[in-house]
């Protein structure tokens, strides 16, 4: 069966060539179009469609608010465009707070110049959002609209509360270590917490973070696939959220405890034995820059049995590879549960790969490391 798509921007020309990317693609139909957010939110209501595409700057209802609606009326994945700048990346990560599943950069030469790829890109988001779980993304709260100053003395809002029911429209196989079968973790002096996730990502770690103290005693490493104008932009929005600070990480960076370093986009980052940050290139031939796996394996090489990894919500299979590096030296590795994941395809390539040490929802996982590192 096709996937519905519903395509919302006030900018005709965008309409028309998203409209006829998707629709060159005989698994999506596009079943209609709205030029503003209360557009959208009336074809949503009316057309219930599978996925919809949104952007963000409209007349009338601009595409966050819209969203929040949608979240809350009908719940429905939500791609959103958005502009490479830094405060496109601050709208992007509203928007999925909001409720809004993932994004791609809304840039109009990209359409004229590369047209085949921009098309596989696409036609790859939509069908995988498609897929995603309606259940994660079904009660997003509204967003203070005040700006958090300094570290928030209690876990911040803006996040999204995960079910722990199961997901029965799910393909993928259960996990075979359930959230409620998996041992309380041991405490341990790791010398590192590596945190690895895609799609979803930006909510799942919002969450995971707020739940830890300031004096949280591990240093810890994060690496969300992001284009590069967004991540610094992230990094500074988490480090207002929670109580450790969190900042973009750069060459020659040290680990400290209560300190959360997130990759660069476009890059790769290493930690080398002495626990200095090593960023380095992207590699036009690695699918990911960042990359889970790159990261999760030079922490295997310089802490031996020393780490703590977590996988979370994304797509694919990033972080398999640096999962069994790790359980090879030793260290733990856990991964998010199925039904806490928007898209439940890198957690669950650790889990059937027999690399996961535990599943815990993603509301548990937070309090486990706090409980868990010392």
């Amino acid at each position: 069966m096709a996937v519905k798509v519903l395509v919302v921007d006030d900018s005709g020309f965008f309409r028309r060539r998203v409209s006829e990317i998707l629709s060159a693609d005989p698994n999506i139909q596009v079943v209609g179009t709205a030029t503003n957010g209360r557009e959208a939110i009336d074809q949503a209501l009316a057309l219930k469609p599978d996925v919809i595409t949104m952007d963000y700057e409209m007349p009338m209802m601009d595409g966050i608010t819209a969203v929040r609606t949608i979240m809350q009326r009908c719940p429905t994945p939500v791609l959103m465009f958005s502009s490479l700048t830094h405060e496109g990346a601050r709208v992007t990560l509203d928007a999925l707070d909001a409720g809004a599943v993932d994004f791609l950069p809304k840039n109009f030469e990209d359409i004229s110049r590369n047209p085949e790829k921009v098309k596989q890109l696409l036609c790859e988001k939509v069908h995988s959002i498609a897929r995603s779980n309606r259940r994660s993304i079904s009660s997003a709260p509204v967003p203070s609209s005040a700006p958090a100053v300094g570290k928030p003395s209690a876990p911040a809002a803006l996040t999204r509360p995960v079910s722990s029911a199961t997901n029965p429209t799910a393909s993928a196989p259960s996990s075979p270590a359930s959230a409620s079968t998996s041992p309380a973790p041991k405490r341990k002096a790791y010398k590192l917490v590596a945190i690895g996730t895609s799609t979803g990502g930006p909510v799942a770690l919002q969450r995971v973070l707020t739940q830890l103290p300031a004096n949280f005693p591990a240093p810890i490493v994060l690496i969300q696939h992001m284009p590069a104008a967004f991540t610094k932009a992230f990094a500074e929005r988490l480090d207002k959220l929670c109580r450790i600070s969190v900042k973009e990480a750069e060459d020659g960076d040290v680990l400290r405890p209560g300190l959360a370093l997130l990759a660069p986009g476009g890059k790769q980052m290493m930690i080398d034995g002495r626990g200095v940050i090593k960023i380095l290139p992207g590699d036009e031939r690695l699918n990911y820059k960042p990359c889970v796996d790159i990261t999760f394996g030079s922490a295997a090489k310089s802490y031996n049995d020393k780490v703590l990894a977590v996988v979370l919500t994304g797509m694919g299979a990033d972080g398999r590879e640096g999962a069994r590096l790790l359980k090879q030296g030793g260290s733990q590795v856990w991964a998010q549960d199925e039904a806490s994941c928007v898209i439940y395809g890198m957690p669950m390539a650790v889990v059937k790969a027999n690399l996961a040490d535990a599943v815990y929802p993603l509301e548990h996982i937070g309090r486990h490391l706090a409980e868990t590192c010392i």
